[in-house]
């Protein structure tokens, strides 16, 4: 009989759907793993606001935000949080989640001409280069911790680190499977490299948060945010906790840039 990955719950004797993970001991495990600082959570989109409206606890603004702080809100508060278009300060936002359409004075850039791009073509290939999620199949977002449990499954998982931290992340999704991971970077707006990306794409996405996402979203200044579907978690951790048994393992000691580096090296590759 095949083993059962222990971040699959059982349907015995639970409320959650048969074969969905248990959300705290994925959440224990990356915390033990990597000493994670910032709670990692979830985001769902959803094609009616009354099924978002129906989640267990969850909040609605009570004033205009950026899908960043919204975002905040989750991580950094540990809040269960939905939204609607109207609850967002801008286009800006909504495009990137689906909420907006792309319509011709999105597209133009024109608030951003000689804010962040020196030009209107600049602005505009700016616009033009931004993931999304596409516009008119849903009225919703909301966005959770993990360990709540109460998206499940969420679309995506948002999950902030160290670079220290993110590099044995990626190493633990590089363990099986191997495939070179290739990301962009469209500056401002860098939500469209990771949560945009990742919602319309179905693939893992490292980005490097925006000034926008750090001075209203909380981001500290030495993090950086991979989102990724559910389904690839418990490979990362069992790929972690593989680098772990081979002494490859955060917090990464450094060795000494005088030492003789043979010593070093031969722990973990041998003669």
């Amino acid at each position: 009989m095949a083993q059962q990955d222990p971040h699959i719950a059982s349907d015995r004797g639970s409320n959650r759907n048969p074969g969905s993970y248990d959300w705290p001991a994925l959440v224990g495990d990356l915390n033990r793993l990597l000493r994670l600082r910032t709670t990692p959570i979830g985001m769902k989109m959803f094609a009616r606001r009354e099924d978002m409206e129906a989640i267990p606890r969850i909040r609605r603004p009570k004033a205009v935000h950026t899908t960043d702080q919204i975002v905040g809100q989750a991580s950094r508060n540990g809040w269960t949080v939905g939204i609607t278009a109207e609850d967002l300060v801008g286009a800006q936002c909504g495009v990137v989640i689906g909420l907006h359409p792309r319509d011709e004075e999105w597209l133009s850039g024109k608030r951003m001409t000689g804010v962040w791009y020196a030009t209107a073509e600049d602005a505009a290939a700016h616009q033009a280069a931004m993931d999304h999620v596409p516009y008119g199949r849903f009225e919703a977002m909301a966005v959770s911790p993990l360990g709540s449990g109460r998206l499940d499954p969420p679309d995506i998982c948002l999950i902030y680190a160290t670079p220290a931290q993110m590099i044995l992340f990626i190493n633990g999704l590089q363990w099986s499977g191997y495939r070179k991971l290739q990301w962009g970077c469209v500056g401002e707006s860098a939500c469209a490299d990771s949560w945009g990306r990742a919602l319309a794409s179905g693939e893992p996405s490292l980005s490097l948060p925006c000034f926008a996402e750090r001075r209203y979203g909380g981001v500290m200044e030495d993090e950086l945010l991979m989102a990724l579907p559910p389904s690839f978690l418990p490979g990362v951790i069992d790929g972690l906790e593989h680098l772990a048994g081979n002494g490859l393992r955060y917090p990464i000691a450094p060795y000494g840039v005088n030492n003789d580096v043979r010593a070093g090296m031969g722990v973990s590759y041998g003669d």
